[in-house]
């Protein structure tokens, strides 16, 4: 991607008003550049290289200038495109550096493009468009609550918090999934019950340990500066949202800080604590795909893939330990009623298996020794977010 950039949009930085329509297009052109057509590119060589090989042998090399011409003219065409593609994206980011065009934080789609395409390859977005790079904040209102502003945006503030962080490539506003079914979200039946739902935005496509980092730092910042004495902290992980949760607890015990004595409860909804099967197989698959010329360029494709999504593949170990005040609620579904369906069991809930979000290995040890597990059944991955069995285990798990 670096290669590409213009020098307009190398000096800005994350202080700029927030990336636009402009940004995303230009972030499309240098994809479409640097995947589709050098894919496309490297593909068609390969497999004329391949065939013209075979016809040089039948042929006894008669086709070998033939070949060359086609090569030749192929190469052309190629650079053209690549050539018009990476002037566009250098045009696009001018434009983009001054201001003009919407912004992807003025509504729900572009806020759901951002956290996409941050969860896919925000690790890169940081080193090379850090005006597209989400970072981790406290959110309102499709905004970002500065904490120092905490009193105005929680006038209710009660001293009971309720944290949530959302999985990969989602937003806060994931929460609100299925409403329509349940009536109310996680956060809505909190709040009638005495607890302040505090929601998080974070770049899902940077490592655990980075993101757990970063957590632990806005966490203190938080109970620091909230507007009454907190009580009590509960944390509310989706998918690897609670592997954040758990680094950040981990990186907060290492460093002293006294916002982890204050929490109580811990569920994770769906979360690949040892890791997840399709990030797994993403990885085998761009490793085999990378052993033939042909298909080489597709395994570059899948190498694309953020930080975050490589450290789902094995999650977390036992090398990062529960919180020892927090009692832990793991929450796994399956697409069969029973989890101990054929099907169930090999696809989990599409993208984890039970196991996996049990936090329990095939010996059957376990990463949270007293924790409590809920299995839903007929349940898919995005369920999780706002399903009634799990609003029923809060009222007991969270009163």
């Amino acid at each position: 991607m670096a290669a590409a950039r213009s020098p307009a949009a190398r000096t800005r930085g994350p202080a700029a008003a927030g990336p636009t329509y402009l940004d995303a297009l230009s972030l499309l052109s240098e994809v479409a550049d640097e995947l589709v057509v050098g894919s496309v590119r490297d593909t068609h060589v390969a497999w004329a290289d391949r065939v013209g090989g075979v016809v040089r042998r039948a042929t006894g090399g008669a086709s070998v200038v033939p070949d060359r011409i086609h090569r030749g003219i192929a190469r052309a065409v190629y650079a053209g495109v690549s050539a018009g593609l990476r002037a566009t994206s250098a045009g696009l980011d001018k434009a983009a550096a001054t201001g003009v065009g919407p912004r992807l934080e003025d509504g729900p789609r572009g806020r759901f493009v951002s956290s996409a395409v941050n969860g896919l390859i925000g690790d890169r977005l940081v080193r090379e468009r850090p005006q597209m790079a989400i970072p981790m904040a406290v959110r309102s209102g499709g905004r970002d609550v500065p904490l120092d502003a905490l009193a105005e945006a929680f006038p209710d503030a009660t001293g009971r918090i309720v944290v949530f962080l959302h999985g990969l490539c989602e937003n806060e506003s994931y929460w609100g999934y299925g409403r329509e079914r349940t009536g109310t979200t996680y956060g809505e039946a909190l709040a009638a019950r005495g607890r302040t739902p505090v929601f998080l935005r974070a770049n899902t496509g940077l490592g655990l340990r980075e993101n757990g980092v970063a957590l632990s730092a806005l966490l203190q910042r938080l109970v620091d500066g909230w507007p009454v004495a907190v009580d009590e902290v509960a944390l509310v992980g989706h998918s690897l949202g609670g592997l954040v949760v758990r680094a950040a607890g981990a990186v907060a015990t290492a460093e002293e800080r006294p916002w982890t004595d204050r929490v109580t409860e811990v569920v994770t909804l769906g979360t690949p604590h040892l890791g997840a099967p399709i990030a797994w197989g993403i990885g085998h698959g761009s490793r085999g795909l990378g052993m033939l010329p042909e298909t080489a360029a597709f395994g570059r494709i899948l190498d694309w893939r953020s930080l975050g999504v490589h450290d789902l593949v094995a999650g977390l170990a036992e090398d990062v330990p529960p919180l020892p005040h927090a009692r832990y609620r793991l929450v796994a579904a399956t697409l069969t009623r029973s989890q101990r369906h054929p099907v169930g069991h090999v696809v989990g809930d599409l993208l984890v298996r039970s196991r996996s979000a049990y936090g329990r290995d095939r010996r059957g040890r376990t990463l949270f020794p007293g924790g409590e597990v809920l299995h839903l059944g007929r349940t898919d991955h995005f369920d999780l977010l706002n399903h009634p069995e799990v609003h029923l285990a809060m009222e007991r798990w969270l009163p």
